[in-house]
């Protein structure tokens, strides 16, 4: 009868322990929280960048809103998660979204994050507000590739074995050759540099690979939501092929920055600034 009633107590300790531990969902980010408004924010920052990028527009915004930074695991010196995936990781934003019974939270995404917050709000439109969208396209490869088609099973061994078997040295001649194309602040170059030499670098070829894989031009027709998009000042250049692309997106407002790169929150502040504030006070 002892033993029976040891066994006994073991299994209510292993259910417990289950239900604990079956509450607490991994996610592929970290979360960084600001700011105690009604309306929410998520911020997601772009290719192997850290969410601290956002550091100067959470504090503009704060005092009014919920601020949510993300930076993605693998990226900036955060652990990596196996398998990491664009479809993956925009799946569980929407169901960290959902956990946490975010209401109508304003997307803002850089690079590869705004391509997150469009596949969001294509896929969850029920989900979301608005989304900002700050320099990207919704198809990168078919900017120097009109006839560009996505793989269905995109195998991307090839980049992962060639970036893996780079020494740190040849890895950081890559990115600082690399990143004065995409700041032009020299302040902020070495920092950007710096959060890739951090990137786990499977995680970095990986979705280096998947991104450039990625179309969206068809599946934005979907979005419901106002979106507005900030571009680097010399998009203007390609302002056809990058408006035929953006096509189908309902509802949005295309803006080009009067200087600087890739960067635009740090290479055209008050320009940015001013956009955002108008967008984020409008109805």
């Amino acid at each position: 009868m002892k033993k029976y009633r040891i066994f006994f107590i073991l299994m209510l300790v292993f259910a417990a322990a289950c239900n604990i531990f079956g509450q607490t969902k991994t996610y592929p980010f970290e979360v960084k929280k600001a700011g105690h408004g009604k309306q929410t924010i998520i911020f997601i920052p772009g290719f192997a960048s850290s969410g601290d990028v956002w550091n100067e527009t959470v504090s503009k915004f704060d005092s009014k809103f919920s601020c949510y930074v993300l930076t993605m695991k693998g990226f900036a010196g955060v652990p990596p998660l196996a398998d990491a995936s664009f479809k993956d990781w925009e799946k569980e934003i929407a169901a960290y979204i959902k956990d946490q019974k975010i209401d109508k939270p304003i997307i803002i995404g850089h690079s590869m994050g705004g391509g997150l917050a469009m596949a969001l709000a294509a896929d969850y439109p029920e989900l979301i507000a608005k989304i900002v969208v700050v320099d990207t396209l919704p198809c990168l490869a078919a900017l120097s590739d009109p006839n560009f088609t996505s793989k269905e099973n995109n195998d991307c061994t090839s980049t992962i074995n060639s970036l893996k078997a780079m020494s740190d040295e040849q890895f950081k001649q890559m990115q600082t050759a690399t990143i004065p194309r995409l700041v032009a602040d020299p302040a902020m170059q070495e920092t950007v540099i710096g959060w890739s030499m951090k990137s786990d670098r499977t995680t970095f070829a990986k979705m280096y690979c998947d991104f450039s894989n990625t179309d969206l031009r068809e599946k934005i027709k979907t979005i419901q939501c106002p979106s507005l998009i900030l571009l680097e000042s010399y998009f203007v250049n390609f302002k056809p092929a990058i408006e035929n692309q953006y096509k189908n997106l309902k509802n949005a407002d295309m803006r080009y920055a009067s200087k600087g790169l890739h960067f635009i929150m740090y290479d055209d502040k008050e320009w940015y600034f001013e956009q955002l504030n108008n967008f984020l006070s409008s109805k």
